[in-house]
């Protein structure tokens, strides 16, 4: 019987802040039979996309692409908060709603021509997933899709990441 991963995903209410229902992974990550099939439904989906690197998003992301990179025999480039890569690096800087924030990435991580897949836990609204999508683009590469286990539906991530092949496993309204 296949597994339900909306089931595994726990809402916290009002948390960072009143009024949010934040979608929380950690009970996904709790459960080995459904953590093994997200992952097995993301490597299913990357492969419709003939990839060939993985990019996933500090920090959650990393959770997600690490095991599916492994699976599918395919490089990880670590998508990390300005700062927290040593070596030389690309950023990108981009805004959010009060303020704005930078994306790095080792330099030479993406090859010039590399169709690569941006890996997230979450969609919201997509400030820092089409940042990602961007800086793999500054680094040379084709972002070939974006794929995400949770999507929020009612903050237009979706459409704010027009013109990308985006896949999530599990959706739910913002109120949910």
């Amino acid at each position: 019987m296949p597994i339900d991963l909306a089931e595994h995903i726990r809402n916290v209410p009002n948390f960072p802040i009143h009024g949010v229902q934040f979608k929380d992974i950690t009970s996904l990550l709790l459960a080995p039979d459904a953590f093994a099939e997200a992952i097995e439904q993301m490597v299913a989906e990357a492969g419709k996309r003939n990839v060939d690197c993985l990019a996933a998003i500090d920090s959650r992301g990393f959770l997600f692409a690490a095991p599916m990179a492994d699976r599918m025999g395919l490089p990880l480039a670590l998508v990390r908060k300005a700062g927290k890569l040593p070596g030389e690096t690309l950023s990108y800087e981009y805004t959010l709603e009060y303020g704005a924030s930078t994306l790095e990435i080792h330099s030479g991580d993406i090859k010039s021509g590399q169709r690569v897949l941006v890996v997230d836990d979450l969609l919201a609204t997509g400030g820092s997933i089409q940042a990602a999508a961007k800086l793999v683009e500054k680094a040379g590469g084709i972002t070939a899709g974006i794929g995400v286990v949770i999507e929020l539906i009612g903050l237009n991530g979706r459409e704010n990441l027009a013109g990308y092949d985006l896949f999530s496993l599990v959706t739910f309204e913002v109120d949910e």
